[in-house]
């Protein structure tokens, strides 16, 4: 098939996945979805006044982290425009979700997750792709000198404790963000709503709990929610085949072949918040989480009447692929890894 049948073949699947009304808006998930896990926020912090002082707090301080990672899926389905009818009603609520909630900008973090969509592990496009404490591309590699060089060697072994660091991460940078960032929408509501998330937050804990137990909870709970984040977000497209950055792809094909799904039961699904579905997720960015397991089916079949390649593992599989990937890419071994698409359109 050329390109432009792909692009004829997404027409038709689109056509199907509408018919079969597997858009459709599904408010009664999301509103009490909100609402449970915001009661059960609220519930933690009462459960930390009247437990006092005691390390048994740290046992509050890991569900509230579990409570916030959740709260982050919801408002990335938010910030998809998967929620309402209404983009701006999806906006706000992605906007409370992350800043008076988790603490985390909005606006900084739809932007890269944007880019991120619209180019899936092609080199200097996506964000999620770009060189930082890990290097995900022999491209970032290049890159390195000295210490980190050396150390990109066995990235593999140590992306794991990594992940605990992922919250203050993206707190770091939403905070950066929206005081120093460029084109901010709504800057003063951004520092408003994650400055009151987390100035109350923390003048909370340190009233109620003395400083030393104060400091455990918010690295415990941070770590927690980092942890959880970076481990549903992960194994979505870390290991899959990556796309120099000059290489164009048809969208069908790109989404598809980059991008991996995980299966796995209700655990999996509470941990991923829906985000193993990331084919899906993928093509169809704005479907309700409670269509996609219908979803993945009209997509599979369709991958398969095509010819394009569709991957679905494991958990443990997933992650068994992204370690062995790093410590490849690290030693700047693309071939394992490289689209044969690559190859086809260099051809």
């Amino acid at each position: 098939m050329s390109g432009e049948q792909y692009v004829e073949a997404f027409k038709q699947l689109s056509t199907e996945v509408n018919d079969a009304g597997l858009m459709r808006r599904r408010y009664g998930f999301y509103w009490s979805m909100m609402l449970f896990w915001a009661l059960a926020a609220v519930a933690i912090l009462v459960g930390v006044a009247m437990l006092g002082d005691t390390w048994w707090q740290m046992v509050l301080a890991a569900l509230l982290g579990v409570v916030m990672a959740q709260l982050g899926f919801l408002g990335h389905e938010a910030a998809h425009q998967g929620m309402f009818a209404s983009r701006g009603w999806n906006e706000w609520t992605a906007r409370v979700l992350a800043g008076l909630f988790t603490g985390l900008s909005y606006g900084w973090w739809v932007d890269k997750h944007t880019r991120h969509h619209a180019n899936p592990n092609k080199e200097r496009d996506d964000p999620d792709a770009a060189p930082g404490a890990l290097s995900f591309t022999p491209e970032g590699t290049d890159s390195r000198r000295g210490l980190a060089a050396r150390l990109a060697k066995y990235q593999g072994y140590y992306f794991l404790p990594l992940l605990l660091f992922e919250g203050f991460s993206l707190h770091i940078d939403s905070i950066r963000a929206i005081l120093f960032g460029k084109n901010v929408t709504h800057r003063w509501t951004e520092i408003l709503f994650v400055g009151v998330r987390i100035i109350g937050y923390l003048a909370f804990l340190f009233i109620v709990l003395p400083p030393l137990m104060a400091v455990a909870f918010v690295l415990v709970q941070i770590a927690v929610f980092g942890f959880l984040l970076g481990g549903a977000f992960s194994p979505n497209h870390i290991g899959m085949p990556t796309v120099p950055h000059d290489v164009e792809i048809d969208f069908l094909r790109r989404q598809v072949r980059m991008s991996r799904n995980v299966r796995g039961g209700v655990l999996v699904h509470f941990l991923m918040g829906g985000l193993e579905y990331q084919v899906e997720h993928h093509l169809f960015p704005m479907t309700p989480r409670p269509n996609l397991p219908a979803l993945r089916k009209v997509v599979r079949a369709h991958c398969a009447a095509n010819e394009i390649p569709y991957t679905e593992t494991s958990l443990i599989e997933a992650f068994r692929t992204i370690l062995a990937y790093l410590n490849q890419v690290g030693l700047k071994n693309r071939d394992p890894y490289t689209c044969p698409l690559v190859r086809q359109y260099r051809g």
